[in-house]
């Protein structure tokens, strides 16, 4: 099964331009044969969001997003296991690779998809983006969620996930969390995650940072806790945005029409007080966009269309 990529221009909501074809089943991209262009990561997708850092000069701009959108949320579920084989591999044989994971729909399409393309998962070292405080086995608890769909599947070892203590308070709990973080990445002032996997609401919001919460302002702290989280249950912990934005990798995943309008705002708009999604930037990693047509349809900017063949 192979898929196809294209630019997409401006005024266009689709190409029918084919410039690659890559595989997207089989070992790891650095064994792929035969590639026309390099693989995701590489792509010559570039824009800068007007108001961005993106389009301000100086050393610490960020790196422009890639935007890949896909006709439905089971090709993006390959591509994206895809990616993960990828950086997996590109974290050197015998390393370890360091994964954040996000909630919510995420799990069944990485659940559906992710154990054929994970090489090593012996070596992974497993963390959440954000957990609700609710027992683990808590049908809201993310790392329940991923036990039950995806843990069953790939066997990374119980000591190399990285989990919270529900049993605490929260505030408590959120300093717990920080602290096994850093025990698992010893000699890092900050977490470095070879790759983190957001999802974004409805209203902006990714982990459990949400739009003109007093977190987006926090600075100092790996992992915070909320008490007040808009969307329920309200008591949440999550990793901040120094730590999102010191990723190696950031790859946003986002399906359906009801995330249309938002997408646009991040990724097109320039807006005095940015929503919490567009305020992930890493310093000096990559950040990629991986939409569905739907979740794609008010973009006007360049992205990469892809199709199963």
């Amino acid at each position: 099964m192979l898929f196809s990529s294209a630019r997409v221009p401006l005024t266009t909501a689709c190409s029918s331009a084919r410039v690659c074809s890559l595989s997207t089943m089989g070992p790891p991209p650095a064994s792929l044969p035969g590639l026309s262009v390099p693989p995701f990561g590489s792509f010559p997708v570039s824009f800068a969001m007007p108001g961005s850092s993106l389009s301000r000069p100086g050393p610490a701009a960020a790196a422009s997003p890639q935007v890949s959108v896909f006709p439905s949320p089971q090709e993006l579920g390959s591509a994206l296991a895809q990616l993960v084989a990828q950086r997996e591999a590109q974290s050197g044989p015998g390393g370890r690779f360091s994964l954040g994971l996000s909630g919510g729909s995420l799990v069944r399409i990485l659940a559906q998809e992710l154990p054929a393309a994970a090489a090593s998962p012996a070596r992974w070292l497993l963390a959440f983006v954000d957990e609700r405080r609710v027992p683990l086995n808590d049908p809201e608890s993310n790392y329940g969620a991923y036990k039950t769909y995806l843990l069953s599947k790939i066997a990374v070892p119980e000591d190399q996930i990285v989990v919270i203590n529900p049993s605490l308070p929260v505030e408590e709990a959120a300093v717990d969390y920080a602290a096994k973080l850093k025990e698992a990445f010893q000699g890092e002032d900050m977490p470095v995650f070879d790759l983190l996997i957001l999802g974004v609401g409805p209203d902006g919001h990714t982990c459990s940072l949400f739009p003109d919460h007093p977190l987006l302002q926090e600075r100092e702290k790996i992992v915070a806790a909320i008490s007040n989280s808009p969307k329920p249950p309200p008591e949440r912990i999550t990793l901040t945005l120094p730590v999102l934005n010191a990723a190696r990798s950031v790859v946003f995943v986002a399906t359906g029409d009801s995330k249309a309008a938002v997408i646009k705002r991040i990724l097109e708009g320039d807006e005095e007080n940015p929503l919490p999604a567009a305020l992930v930037q890493p310093h000096t990693g990559k950040l990629y966009w991986f939409l569905d047509e739907p979740a794609a349809k008010e973009l006007t900017i360049p992205f990469e269309k892809h199709s199963i063949l």
